[in-house]
Formats: structure tokens, C-alpha cells, sequence
């Protein structure tokens, strides 16, 4: 769920000076949660008490039924109550480890329980302690026992009531019990043992957020004093999918009411009219050196018929990798332009920034059009590299007609004079913040043109989208070939090689993709892991480049190409390729977005099966973009992957996308990690009728209430929900 205050309005809950807490009271306020484990909370992203009570399960165990001792069988789960007659550590030298080995009995028998390399158990556990013990039980040389079971103390004052019958409100044993999302020395234990008493106190004064009759009854959804309950220690398993539904579907309700809201305010926003110059539009369609798709002609229209309003156009260009979106864009821009507006054409990376810097300028070439290029090292404008404080002063004064940029567009330093139209490339890689500081650094509000190449499955477009106007470019520009692309097992791998070569001989060029590493967070903290995982794909890249370059084709020119080269080095390799001196290019993913070589005709993806979908189409649609046959090898020991099959099958975008979101979710197209939603919500987006249901529902509560006076808990929960999102 929510890494904010996840209820919202009256978060009154705890003052600890007075034996009451907040939902934004800090972690370090928590009993019983010391420096180190704050720090490994923090790492999950959890920094107060709301955070840590809507960090949710992401599975449970189903310890609930209790049996007696003598009715435990070998290769079953389960869950026994009785008292400790025995303890003891046993250390075996040659294998340098200690056993705890422990004998429970009860009314029906006795049972052995195992423990490895947890010594400290002897300390915790005590002879006559009454215990719960849930686990596996084992048979070994004619010999049962319970491998290192999951156990819990029952306190003196409990025993009794146990023996006439009654149950012990357990934590960690005897029930339902929740299995969390963890990091690197916090278990699922030690959160249960903080959570539990934690929400004993809070949980019936944390607000009721969902209007009551509107949602919570229409939608039979449980009220959130039980479902926070149920969520963490449900009664039963029903009672768990209860409390998910209540949260799935609160997520995509406010969500739906996010997107909703922002598209109610900006129908009240006033745009610059910008009107259609046909005499300009009709020169750049004649001068192009391709005939545009019936679907740009028709993007294209409808991007200038928005500009053509006062209401501020937010509309999404959406089309497969290579089909011609920049052209599109740059009609808007030029038509833009020729009103005396300036347009600020944003991209995420420096090498993207270049290349649509010499694309655009080369398309608009003849009109007389200034324009600019601010990236973190370089800026341009008109041809000439110049120094920041000059272009910063240029935009100022209105001599930049278009200006291309990286996240530098939106420094403090940068003011227009008269900012008409904002064009944001791979606009998910940019959080909301970002684009809003482009889009509202004036009294008016620039339309807004966003573009991906991405294709979207429709629950997408219903929800993450739904405050944007859609244009859809499948059409593919005349004359490009079908990519032939295959599955290279390791036996054809020397048979691909002696295509690539017979390739390279005719004058084509290749791409190398190198595998990506799964980042490891066993002995580090995620951040530590992001670390290693970048260098560990730089060391795959070197290592590729090495077997290559030294026993591959020695006789070839291979270039290297990785995310921690400096950019002058990534430059100097790209200028080398795209002069043709390079015949074969090894790189990480960063030749996955922007990079277009029209002699690259090979793409060589090795370990294929570990990229999702969506990159693996992205790295696809490197080549191919020229008249010339090209294909994707796809390298894998595992043929039969679903994700492989579906790239054999699929050459369109939009068919991969709808693939995509059965087979994984919509992590990869949403940045997942990004939003601190629960895997489970995140997997709902798949429900295409309940995210109808969620919309129509947040649809109704504006319709009574646009501005929500009657719900300020909602209210001020909305623009919480809006501050976190980040569509990264």
C-alpha cells in the first residue's frame, strides 16, 4: 500500500509522551525498535509507524490447526502445542555447526524438534517451557522429527486456560500467520512481534477514508478498522482475500480518483490557442524524404487540432519502437513555433537528447527555426556549441524557438519567455513532478504532448493514462521487412556466428545485447545492490568484448559500449559505429531506448531469458529500421521460455504488451518499485473489470462531489496519493 500516511486527514494516534502515537510518528519513536533495525526498515522503505502498518504480507502460512503430537506425519506441515522436556546444543566439529535439539511432549505422546546453527536457542527455550512448534516433519533413518520449526513461549498465566481447552492469542504459531516482504537480517518474525501489539493499540483510530454508502457498501468491501486487522492476523484465509479486496480495490480507487481529479482541473486551466499553419505543415510533409503512415497523418491532426484550444492539450503519442513518432512531434513543434511559442522537447538520457537534436534539426531545415540543446555537459543552439549562461539567457529572451534538453530543462536557471508546447520523450521515465515544474513555470499552462515506446495494454491506458488523450501509431513505415527472429540454442550458437560474420562481410553492422545480472541483497542493502548489479553488467559487457574481439572474430572491429563510460567515451563509440568503422557493437541495456543505425540489420541478445518482454522488443527494434532484411537472435539454454515464444510469434508491440501483462504484471511498464504498491494490487491492473469498476466508482463520488468538501479525509488522502506516484 501507501509509503506515506496511508489514511490520511485525522491521523491522531499515539503521542508517545502521553502513550498515544501518530501515523507520522517516526520509527525511531517505536518501542523496541533499536538503530539497527531501523536502518533495516528504512531500507524497505519505511520510516513511520503508517508505513510500517500498511507494509503487507505478501503470503501466509496456515498454522491454525493445532494437532496432537501423535498424529504428526512425516513430509507434513504442522502445528503441535506441548511442554519442553529437553534441551541441548550438540556442535559437530567436522561440518562446524550446532545442532539444538529439543523433546516436546504432550498428552499423546512426544516429538523431536531440530534447530540448525541457531545455538542461541538453549537461552530462549528452557526445559518445562509450555511451547507452540509449527514446521515439517521429517523422517530420517526411521527416525521423525521437526526441522527447525517455527516456535513461540506460551507465558505460565496461559497454560492453564490451554489445558481446559481455550486457545492463546498466538503470534508466530497456532494460527494464520503473515509471511512479509523482508530485508537482509529482519525476518517475518521479528515484524509480527512489532506489528501485532503495535496494532492493537492504532487500529480503531485510523480513519475510514472510502465514502461509506457510495463504495463501502455498494462494493461490500470491509470496513478498514477490520481489514488492517485482517490483512496483518487474519481469523481465517477468506478473511485475508477480504482484506485484500477492500485494499486492491482502494488502491485503484484513489488511483482512478487521482487521474480523474487532475483531468477535472486542467478542463478549468487556460492554454494558448495555437492555430494551424497549413502553409508550414504542407512544406514539411512535401519535403520529407519518406511518405508519412495513415496513423501519423492522423496523430498528427489530432495534436494540431488540441493546440487549436484554450483548454491545455495532454495527449499521449503511443507507437511501436521505429515508427516514426519524432517526425510527428516535430510537426506539432514547427507548427508551434511558427506562432512565436517556444517548445520544450524533454528526454531522459544525453545520447537520446543528441540524437533528436541533429534529427530535428535536419527535418526543419529551411524554416528558419532556432534551436537549442541543454544537456548536464553540452548546449548548443543553431549548430554552435555555446557555454549554459549564454543559451540560459537566449531561452530567456525568446532567440531558442525549440529547445531539447535532459533534466537540465528543468533547473531553476532555466525560464522561457513565452513556453507554448512541452514534449516529453519515454515520458515514463519521468515522475509527474518532473514534467509538472516543466508545465508550470508561468502563469498559463503549455499543452503537453507525451510520448512512449512502450505500447500499452488497455487496463494500462484505463488507469495509469486515463487523464490523457491517446493517438496510436501502429502503422509501420513503408517498405521495412519483417525482423527474422529466432531462438539460438547453445549447440547453434558457432552457426549464428558464421551468419554474423557473413553479415558483417557484406557491409552490415551488429549489436550485442549482454545478459542482465539479477541484483543480490544477501550480504548488502538494496542500495549496495543496485551498485554491484551495474558493475556486475559492466563486467558481463568487458568479458563479452574479450571472447569477441579475442576468439570470436579477432579479425573484426568490436566496439564496447556500457552505463559507467563517461560521456564523451559513449559518444566517441557510437560516432565509430555510426561511421561504419565499428562492425559489431557489445552493450548493456543502454542501446535499449533511441539508439538508430539504419545499417545495424543483426541484434544478438545473449541470455535472453533473463530481460522481460517489453526490453527484449525494445532491444528488437534496434534494427530493422532500413530497407535492408534484418534479424534478432535470441540467445538461451531455456527455448521453451514463455517470453521467447511470445517474441517468435509477436512482431507487434501492442500484442506484446497485452502478452506481457499476463505473463509478468505491469511491473516493467509502470516502474512497480516506484509506486510501494503491494505485489497483489500491482497484479490487479490485469482485472480489466475491476479496474472499470474502481473508475466508475471514483467517477460517481466526483459527479456528487468534485471537490470532495463532504470527504476531507479523502481529500487530504488524494494529495497524498498524488505526491507518491511516480511513473518512473
Amino acid at each position: 500500500m501507501d509509503k506515506a500516511s496511508p489514511c490520511g486527514g485525522e491521523e491522531w494516534l499515539f503521542d508517545s509522551a502521553q502513550g498515544h502515537m501518530y501515523l507520522s510518528t517516526p520509527i525511531e519513536e517505536i518501542p523496541r525498535v533499536g538503530p539497527q533495525y531501523q536502518k533495516k526498515l528504512k531500507k524497505l522503505g519505511i520510516e513511520t509507524v503508517g508505513q510500517l502498518i500498511f507494509h503487507f504480507p505478501h503470503r501466509y502460512e496456515d498454522f491454525s490447526d493445532i494437532i496432537p503430537i501423535s498424529k504428526a506425519e512425516p513430509g507434513k506441515i504442522v502445528c503441535v502445542q506441548g511442554k519442553i522436556t529437553e534441551i541441548r546444543n550438540i556442535r559437530i566439529f567436522r561440518r562446524r555447526m550446532y545442532i539444538t535439539e529439543a523433546k516436546i511432549n504432550d498428552e499423546s505422546g512426544g516429538i523431536r524438534a531440530v534447530w540448525f546453527n541457531q545455538p542461541y536457542l538453549i537461552n530462549t527455550l528452557k526445559k518445562s517451557d509450555f511451547v507452540f512448534l509449527a514446521g515439517k516433519m521429517v523422517s530420517k533413518n526411521g527416525k521423525k522429527y521437526l526441522s527447525s520449526p517455527a516456535y513461540e513461549k506460551i507465558p505460565a498465566q496461559f497454560v492453564e486456560s490451554l489445558e481446559n481447552g481455550k486457545r492463546y492469542d498466538s503470534v508466530h504459531t497456532g494460527r494464520i500467520i503473515p509471511v512479509y516482504p523482508e530485508t537482509e537480517g529482519m525476518s517475518s518474525r521479528w515484524l509480527r512481534f512489532i506489528i501485532k501489539p503495535l496494532l492493537t493499540k492504532i487500529k480503531d483510530k485510523i480513519p475510514e477514508t472510502l465514502p461509506k454508502n457510495e463504495v463501502l457498501k455498494k462494493h461490500e468491501l470491509l470496513p478498514i478498522k477490520e481489514a488492517i486487522w485482517q490483512i496483518h492476523f487474519p481469523d481465517t484465509l477468506e478473511k485475508a482475500e477480504l482484506a485484500k479486496k477492500r485494499f486492491v480495490f482502494e488502491e485503484l480507487f484513489d488511483l482512478s480518483l487521482a487521474i480523474l481529479s487532475e483531468k477535472i482541473r486542467l478542463a478549468k486551466e487556460k492554454a494558448i490557442l495555437i492555430p494551424i499553419n497549413l502553409e508550414s505543415v504542407k512544406k514539411f510533409v512535401e519535403k520529407l524524404p519518406f511518405k508519412l503512415t495513415l496513423d501519423q497523418r492522423k496523430a498528427a491532426w489530432q495534436i494540431l487540432k488540441d493546440l487549436e484550444k484554450t483548454k491545455p492539450m495532454n495527449r499521449l503519442l503511443d507507437g511501436d519502437v521505429g515508427s516514426g513518432k519524432t517526425v510527428v512531434a516535430t510537426m506539432a513543434a514547427l507548427n508551434t513555433a511558427k506562432s512565436e511559442l517556444q517548445i520544450a522537447f524533454m528526454v531522459p538520457t544525453e545520447i537520446l537528447a543528441k540524437q533528436h537534436f541533429k534529427t530535428i534539426s535536419t527535418l526543419l531545415k529551411g524554416f528558419r527555426i532556432k534551436i537549442g540543446l541543454i544537456t548536464g555537459k553540452e548546449n548548443f543552439s543553431n549548430g554552435r556549441k555555446i557555454k549554459r549562461k549564454e543559451i540560459i539567457e537566449k531561452i530567456k529572451q525568446g532567440k531558442v524557438d525549440i529547445l531539447i534538453g535532459t533534466h537540465a530543462l528543468i533547473q531553476e536557471k532555466v525560464k522561457f519567455k513565452k513556453l507554448g508546447l512541452v514534449i516529453i520523450d519515454e515520458q515514463h521515465r519521468f515522475g509527474i513532478e518532473q514534467r509538472a515544474k516543466l508545465c508550470r513555470k508561468q502563469k498559463y499552462i503549455p499543452h503537453l504532448l507525451s510520448m512512449s515506446a512502450t505500447p500499452i495494454p488497455r487496463t494500462l491506458t484505463l488507469t495509469i493514462y486515463g487523464d490523457l488523450d491517446l493517438s496510436l501509431i501502429k502503422e509501420m513505415p513503408k517498405g521495412r521487412k519483417k525482423i527474422i527472429t529466432e531462438i539460438i540454442r547453445p549447440e547453434k550458437r558457432q552457426q549464428a556466428y558464421d551468419f554474423i560474420r557473413k553479415e558483417v562481410k557484406s557491409g552490415k553492422q551488429v549489436f550485442v545485447a549482454c545478459p542482465r545480472i539479477e541484483p543480490s541483497t544477501k550480504n548488502n542493502g538494496v542500495g549496495q545492490a543496485l551498485i554491484a548489479l551495474s558493475w556486475a553488467e559492466v563486467k558481463a559487457v568487458k568479458e563479452e568484448y574479450e571472447k569477441l574481439s579475442k576468439n570470436i572474430f579477432p579479425d573484426l572491429n568490436i566496439g564496447m559500449l556500457h552505463g559507467k563510460m563517461k560521456t564523451e567515451e559513449k559518444e566517441k563509440v557510437l560516432k565509430s559505429f555510426e561511421n561504419r568503422k565499428t562492425d559489431i557493437l557489445v552493450s548493456t541495456s543502454v542501446i535499449e531506448v533511441g539508439i538508430d543505425f539504419p545499417n545495424a540489420t543483426i541484434m544478438m541478445i545473449e541470455g535472453a531469458d533473463k530481460f522481460g518482454l517489453a526490453q527484449l522488443h525494445q532491444f528488437r527494434g534496434r534494427v530493422g529500421r532500413s530497407k535492408y532484411q534484418s534479424y534478432c537472435f535470441l540467445l538461451s539454454e531455456f527455448p521453451n521460455n514463455p517470453r521467447l515464444k511470445a517474441m517468435i510469434k509477436f512482431q507487434d508491440g501492442f500484442e506484446l504488451a497485452e502478452k506481457d501483462l499476463k505473463l509478468r504484471g505491469p511491473g516493467d511498464l509502470t516502474g512497480q518499485r516506484q509506486w510501494g504498491v503491494p505485489d497483489f494490487v500491482m497484479a490487479s491492473l490485469k482485472n480489466i473489470e475491476l479496474v472499470e469498476k474502481t473508475r466508475i466508482a471514483a467517477k460517481e463520488v466526483l459527479q456528487i462531489d468534485p471537490e470532495l468538501k463532504n470527504y476531507p479525509g479523502l481529500r487530504t488522502k488524494l494529495k497524498e496519493f498524488q505526491q507518491r506516484i511516480h511513473l518512473e
